[in-house]
């Protein structure tokens, strides 16, 4: 079994436990099911935009703690104050150090997009985002049959929130349709771990155009992100590189002026 079997296997259990706990009809009561989400599409598009996404994670499978005292509000707010144009939130408790409670700690003191960042593969998980705060989530085309990826748009899109569709390799095309808000390229092997952004500029070249494509791990330096820019993304997900130094916050800053 791979890593993300792995995640996949351990969080059945406990969404179905979530789901007796806390049923549908209490999430929609939620003060966050009245609030317009912001558009992260539209934050990438921007004309002055950096197009960094900044992401807030404790751990990872690979490397496990890489940050665990940070404080989400510090460092998100950070993350806003030093230009990124959205926030990723890492909710998954076990494997990545998350919880819920980040993600709406995050939307109450940011006013710019939120992507939840977790393994969705419930429709119970997407009203759940909703509930929290979210303004865009994560589908995983690994793991989900074009069908579902289908039906979990509607869904979303149906609360108001946009979706990242997330792809691996060239097995995944087949699963895209016009429908997807953003189409995300991993750059990170989610079965062995391995990183190369190499990934996102063979991967583009096969994709249709037309959408807003976002770069998705490994992003080290902001030499990367102006390679990337010049084969068509214009999103750029930056965890681990900021979330390992002291302070997070001024390393995105050091970043996004470099690009600038």
């Amino acid at each position: 079994m791979d890593i993300l079997e792995k995640i996949i296997a351990e969080k059945k259990p406990r969404i179905e436990r979530q789901k007796s706990l806390v049923p549908v009809s209490q999430l929609q009561k939620s003060v966050f099911f009245e609030r317009q989400p912001f558009s992260m599409k539209s934050a990438l598009q921007a004309p002055d935009a950096s197009g960094i996404i900044a992401e807030f994670k404790r751990k990872s499978p690979s490397k496990g703690f890489i940050n665990p005292r940070a404080d989400v509000v510090e460092v998100t707010a950070g993350y806003a104050q030093a230009g990124a144009g959205a926030l990723s939130v890492l909710t998954d408790q076990k494997f990545f150090g998350g919880a819920d409670t980040d993600l709406i700690r995050a939307r109450k003191h940011n006013d710019i997009p939120v992507l939840r960042k977790d393994f969705i593969f419930d429709e119970y998980q997407i009203m759940e985002a909703k509930s929290i705060g979210a303004d865009v989530i994560l589908l995983i085309a690994e793991v989900l049959t074009k069908d579902t990826i289908k039906d979990f748009v509607r869904l979303a899109h149906s609360l108001g929130l946009e979706v990242l569709m997330e792809l691996h390799d060239a097995s995944q095309l087949n699963k895209i349709i016009p429908e997807i808000d953003l189409i995300g390229i991993n750059n990170r092997n989610l079965k062995t771990f391995e990183v190369s952004i190499q990934n996102s500029i063979e991967m583009i070249k096969k994709l249709p155009e037309g959408f807003t494509y976002v770069s998705e791990s490994g992003i080290r330096q902001p030499e990367d992100v102006t390679r990337l820019k010049l084969y068509g993304f214009q999103g750029f997900l930056i965890g681990e590189s900021f979330m390992k130094t002291e302070n997070p916050a001024r390393a995105c800053e050091k970043f996004i002026e470099s690009l600038r």
